[in-house]
């Protein structure tokens, strides 16, 4: 009877937390489509003026030309602003661009651009490989597709590489093969490898069990460490927890808080004060086409182009000899000696190539056949790009004027991502109808999330893409 009335005091509490959790969910969805609502209609106002400006035939500086050989150009990653970037230069430069996403994200804004001659959607590749070179190959058939550039998640990177010998066959892919993107995509090999080059990495160890991290003697170390998941991870990658805590019990506590096996590995990393930077680089047969580099943070959604040129060395050196094409993303710490260090490799396009978004030759440094002297950079008089709503959301993090007059010069020194005078209908689009699509089906799940990313076009959310 005791072992009866205790198992029904307890199903009342689960039951109690879960509602409350569900109602948690449910109050957070709607509090955040209540505000996307509030912001319409100045969203709508913009997009219209922009519209009305066009019917008058007032255009943005963006170059527009026409290709020498127009080819018809195929790229994936349809809901994030670095695929729409890429759209418009090719679109600018005389091509013509088909747009894909997975299923999932059928409700691209970045559909409605200018720039996306076709919109398509494919299976989820991580799901069904088969399925999803199936419908690439369908695509590029259809379309009569001259060049495949996948923009990809991070999970969808080692699959496109996986397409790559298959699709290779009906038109040129620029993307790296499978085994260079499964050794970058290993946080651990890939500073195995740098440093097998010379390259300056920090002190890595590869940990497939608490005990490793537990049992290692950090009394010899002049710097701290910190661990990051092998396998992607949306949520944890923010956590820059240094080790050990201040008690090993703490240290105990966070470990062992970590879903460390062999088959989820992780990196103990030493950590290198300093200065952050991230990259993207475009490169063919080894040739870095394309380079930009920012200062970088945690959650990245700030870009200005800054010349630094030990870390493109750094980079000419790494992919010279790896002799690949694709497109890579590195993040570099700039310690106080400075020396730069690699801290990982990334085989996708990163979002920093947003800078690019006023340069003419974007297009040619991708699929253009005569060697290049150097590198393209962003154009100096390029502007830092940003994402207007996450700066909004920051407002609210501002406690004085010198912060509000901060934020205030670096929205009138910057530009809009997304916006764009000539293509306006994916500023209106991503922001609502896009996301706000996306929080209705996650409030229908009573499914919760962790924020909003705008630059990527998603809800960010444990187990997510």
């Amino acid at each position: 009877m005791a072992q009866s009335v205790f198992s029904s005091d307890f199903d009342k509490k689960i039951t109690s937390m879960s509602l409350k959790a569900n109602l948690k969910v449910i109050l957070k969805n709607i509090a955040t489509l209540g505000l996307l609502l509030l912001a319409l209609p100045f969203n709508a106002l913009i997009v219209t003026f922009s519209l009305v400006l066009q019917r008058f035939g007032i255009k943005s500086k963006n170059i527009d030309s026409e290709a020498v050989e127009p080819k018809n150009i195929l790229i994936s990653g349809g809901k994030m602003t670095k695929a729409l970037q890429l759209a418009r230069s090719f679109h600018a430069a005389g091509h013509r661009v088909v747009l894909i996403e997975t299923h999932k994200y059928w409700l691209s804004g970045h559909r409605f651009s200018n720039a996306v001659d076709k919109f398509y959607t494919t299976d989820f590749p991580q799901k069904n490989p088969q399925a999803y070179i199936q419908n690439l190959i369908d695509i590029i058939k259809e379309e009569n597709i001259d060049v495949y550039i996948p923009v990809t998640s991070p999970v969808a990177s080692y699959y496109d590489s996986l397409a790559k010998p298959v699709i290779s066959e009906y038109c040129q892919v620029f993307h790296l093969d499978v085994e260079v993107t499964e050794m970058l995509d290993d946080k651990f090999a890939f500073s195995q490898r740098a440093g097998s080059m010379g390259l300056s990495i920090p002190k890595s160890f590869k940990i497939t069990a608490p005990e490793q991290v537990l049992n290692f003697d950090f009394s010899g170390e002049t710097r701290k460490y910190i661990l990051k998941s092998i396998p992607y991870d949306s949520v944890r990658r923010l956590d820059l927890t240094k080790l050990p805590c201040d008690t090993p019990q703490q240290t105990e506590a966070f470990v062992r808080s970590l879903p460390i096996s062999p088959q989820k590995p992780w990196i103990m990393q030493e950590f290198i004060p300093g200065k952050e930077y991230c990259t993207h680089s475009t490169v063919r047969d080894g040739e870095v086409r394309l380079h930009c580099c920012c200062e970088s943070s945690a959650f990245q959604v700030n870009y200005e182009n800054i010349k630094h040129s030990k870390i493109r060395e750094w980079i000419t050196h790494f992919l010279g000899e790896l002799g690949v094409t694709g497109q890579l993303s590195f993040d570099f710490i700039e310690a106080e000696d400075g020396e730069v260090y690699a801290i990982e490799c990334n085989p996708r396009t990163h979002s920093a190539i947003t800078t690019f978004y006023n340069h003419p030759e974007v297009a040619n440094a991708y699929i253009g056949q005569q060697p290049q002297v150097e590198p393209i950079e962003p154009l100096i008089n390029s502007k830092p790009t940003y994402w207007l709503y996450h700066e909004i959301w920051r407002l609210t993090s501002i406690r004085s004027l010198t912060q509000l007059r901060n934020w205030l010069v670096n929205i009138w020194r910057g530009t809009d991502a997304i916006y764009q005078l000539n293509d306006p209908l994916p500023f209106l689009m991503v922001h609502h109808w896009q996301i706000p699509l996306l929080l209705l089906q996650n409030l229908l799940k009573l499914k919760g999330w962790t924020r909003i990313d705008f630059n990527i076009g998603k809800l960010v959310e444990a187990g997510g893409d």
